[in-house]
């Protein structure tokens, strides 16, 4: 789908295992295999709890996968340690769901922005105002706001802060924990633009965490669709709307709200509960809800397989 030679992020067979009560285990994520592209947009989209979140903290060394491989550049970023560590995070930078949790309230937007750049001995104390300044000019936001406090700014004004932050060392890759969820619709569409627009200016890779597949579709060059840990589907993100081919990722399109759809038919949905993903079935994960199922689905889990060029689907249905 891409040149394989602008590859710059690789997850290899990344699975996360996290014990629980009864001497049971948790499987966050599932044997994940991703690509992340210069300057392109990889979307991860699924239900809350299915593991989105989880797999982006490995990008940015949160945490680490109990198996599996994250290559940077050539390199296995999981086992990097002490300044090696320090050194790599200003390649691969990330913005939460929730700026002002990651915000010391204490400091001024001028300090907030500049830190990073500090930390590693980019700047001298006596350019904090003007660099400031010049970040907020790229998130679009006032130059007077480097002498404010984060509570004294609307949720969209933080989130810009949080974008200049993340964009300040100059990262190759930004992670976005559901950046524009917690922000009105019409903030959400700024912000995204704001975000195409550095993407396209700085040639920044970004892996986009989201639940709204509306949202993602509009924008993200690749998308993945997630599922109780696993990947059921990627593909190219202008053909979500008409291509997908896996019945979860169809539902998920079902739900997404339009003013231009036809109201006068029935909107699918997903009758049943996802199961505890303490107590996944075997086979397919999904079969429990799905129309589709036969009697291979409950016995064997499907594998990732590629139908199209840039195209994989998770189902039987497609493995033969």
């Amino acid at each position: 789908m891409y040149d394989e030679n602008e590859l710059i992020l690789e997850a290899k067979h990344v699975t996360r295992k996290f014990l629980a009560s009864g001497n049971r285990t948790l499987t966050a994520c599932n044997d994940i295999s991703l690509k992340f592209y210069k300057g392109k947009t990889l979307g991860l989209v699924g239900e809350s709890g299915c593991g989105k979140s989880t797999f982006m903290r490995f990008l940015v060394s949160l945490d680490k996968p109990t198996s599996g491989q994250i290559i940077y550049r050539g390199k296995d970023i999981t086992e990097l340690k002490g300044e090696e560590l320090r050194q790599n995070r200003q390649n691969i930078q990330m913005v939460f769901q929730d700026p002002s949790s990651s915000f010391n309230p204490k400091m001024k937007v001028r300090d907030i922005i500049c830190e990073p750049l500090l930390n590693f001995d980019r700047i001298k104390k006596s350019q904090v105002d003007t660099v400031a300044k010049e970040y907020l000019r790229m998130v679009e936001l006032p130059e007077e706001f480097a002498d404010r406090y984060p509570h004294n700014m609307s949720g969209g004004q933080r989130q810009r802060v949080a974008i200049a932050r993340a964009i300040a060392l100059e990262p190759e890759i930004i992670v976005m924990d559901e950046a524009t969820c917690a922000l009105d619709v019409s903030v959400q569409k700024t912000i995204i633009e704001l975000i195409v627009g550095l993407q396209k200016k700085k040639d920044i890779t970004i892996g986009f965490i989201a639940h709204d597949l509306g949202l993602i579709q509009s924008f993200a060059h690749e998308i993945a669709v997630m599922y109780l840990g696993n990947i059921v589907e990627v593909l190219p993100g202008e053909e979500i709307g008409s291509n997908a081919k896996h019945p979860y990722t169809k539902a998920l399109l079902g739900a997404v709200f339009d003013l231009n759809m036809d109201f006068s038919k029935k909107i699918d949905s997903i009758d049943s509960e996802a199961p505890s993903p303490l107590d996944v079935p075997p086979g397919c994960p999904f079969q429990d809800r799905c129309d589709c199922r036969e009697d291979i689905c409950t016995k064997e889990h499907p594998v990732l397989t590629e139908i199209e060029k840039g195209h994989q689907v998770a189902c039987h249905r497609y493995a033969r």
